[in-house]
């Protein structure tokens, strides 16, 4: 039932937002600063990876020395007219694209890049119980931990997370998704 919902709601989304994500795509394409869709290996369902994809927020030099950096806040390696993207998570907007193609879900744990989950495991092994399921474009931990800048906010995510899989339901992902759409929509910055 929840695949369902993934499918159909995705393809509602990328259908209505197709005229947004045009003039996002136009937009970031004339700054000329590499490619408007940016991917992102992380780690999925039963381990296994595949590409986020989300709109370009940050110079495309951003990891140039190919040490994996946590995004913060107010980073300096954004590009000055994307913070509102970033801000509002319209950047995540692609992953409706990995929702319909199953690499995620619209409810879940957020996806992680291998570097990060192997630092999250020296502190807490139960990071691999999240491989049980999709991983989300939100989540409990989304609403209520904020940015995700440290190691010690990835903990509070991770147990926020395995809460979640103890907890989950069809109401308890509604509740999130509502929530979510809620907050963005007052422009609550999550």
């Amino acid at each position: 039932m929840k695949r369902m919902f993934d499918i159909v709601a995705s393809s509602v989304g990328l259908l209505v937002l197709s005229p947004f994500f045009l003039y996002i795509l136009v937009k970031l394409r004339r700054k000329g600063e590499g490619p408007a869709i940016f991917r992102q290996e992380r780690i999925g369902l039963h381990g296994k990876p595949f590409n986020i994809l989300k709109f370009r927020t940050m110079r495309p030099d951003a990891e140039a020395d190919g040490v994996p950096l946590l995004a913060e806040r107010w980073d300096e390696r954004l590009s000055p007219d994307c913070l509102f993207l970033r801000e509002h998570h319209l950047d995540e907007l692609p992953q409706l694209w990995n929702v319909l193609v199953g690499d995620m879900s619209f409810v879940g744990p957020r996806p992680e890049r291998q570097y990060f989950i192997d630092k999250i495991m020296q502190e807490n092994s139960d990071y691999q119980y999240l491989y049980q399921v999709r991983p989300g474009i939100t989540s409990l931990a989304t609403i209520y931990n904020g940015y995700t800048d440290t190691m010690e906010k990835m903990l509070i995510r991770l147990q926020m997370d395995l809460e979640y899989l103890q907890k989950r339901s069809v109401w308890l992902d509604a509740k999130i998704l509502f929530t979510t759409i809620r907050l963005i929509g007052y422009g609550k910055k999550i």
